[in-house]
């Protein structure tokens, strides 16, 4: 768990997992696993193995040792709903995360219809409680079922990580959707994000009343184009007490 973090959108980090699978485009030059790579075969290192899937059962407490509220990202280094993290291990970082409900956590997954069946059964007839925030990440339009599959999970509060953008994203529908993040890759072989691309989601955020924030334009380092788009920065955060609780019923 790192007390402070370098992505904008957050304040701290927690790993109770850490490595991951490539499931899409969005995947192809992942920072965390460029990052676990460096380490790997270095005894002793967290990232001895590199990027392997890898359940940090001595993590699954720690956030309530932090008396001091913080945001904190779930997973910046993996994806809570792989297929081979179990649900018994889920169930424990959920328990932690409604214990410890000073905090805020944000969870960010590409497996969405996954993550869906998960919160649906575990808040049946309810929503996940408010300091746990669930989102997607998508890269461009051919990933709006994940955005739906958002839509139809029992959450107090969503959200969109369109990140790394490497297409137009196209008509997104928003409605149960409360904030949207949009950012550029980064690293050696960081693809381009279009203008184009940034303002499209952009003016249906404004066109939808959803909290919008540039996260950075992208580059070789992540803050080389800086986070500025038409002149000013954009950091908006959702409004939690107008977040909808929408029911939706149990997946199958």
């Amino acid at each position: 768990m790192a007390d402070t973090s370098e992505i904008e959108w957050t304040n701290a980090t927690w790993n109770p997992v850490t490595g991951c699978t490539k499931i899409s485009a969005g995947c192809d030059h992942c920072y965390a696993e460029r990052f676990s790579e460096r380490f790997r075969g270095v005894v002793g290192h967290p990232f001895e193995n590199g990027f392997d899937l890898t359940l940090r059962m001595e993590r699954i407490r720690q956030p309530l040792s932090w008396r001091r509220s913080r945001m904190i990202f779930v997973n910046s280094m993996s994806d809570l709903f792989h297929k081979r993290v179990s649900q018994s291990f889920i169930d424990q970082v959920f328990d932690t995360m409604e214990a410890a409900n000073w905090h805020t956590f944000q969870i960010l997954t590409k497996r969405s219809s996954l993550m869906r069946n998960y919160v649906n059964r575990r808040y049946k007839d309810t929503v996940c409680p408010s300091n746990i925030w669930l989102g997607v990440s998508i890269e461009d339009g051919t990933k709006k079922s994940r955005v739906e599959h958002l839509r139809q999970t029992n959450a107090t509060t969503r959200f969109l990580s369109v990140e790394p953008l490497i297409g137009p994203t196209g008509s997104l529908d928003l409605s149960g959707i409360h904030w949207v993040i949009v950012g550029g890759e980064s690293g050696p072989k960081a693809r381009p994000m279009k203008a184009e691309w940034v303002r499209e989601v952009r003016e249906q955020c404004l066109h939808e009343d959803v909290a919008f924030f540039f996260k950075q334009w992208g580059g070789y380092r992540p803050k080389s184009g800086g986070r500025e788009l038409d002149g000013r920065t954009w950091s908006q955060y959702p409004n939690k007490k107008e977040s909808e609780q929408v029911f939706v019923s149990a997946a199958e």
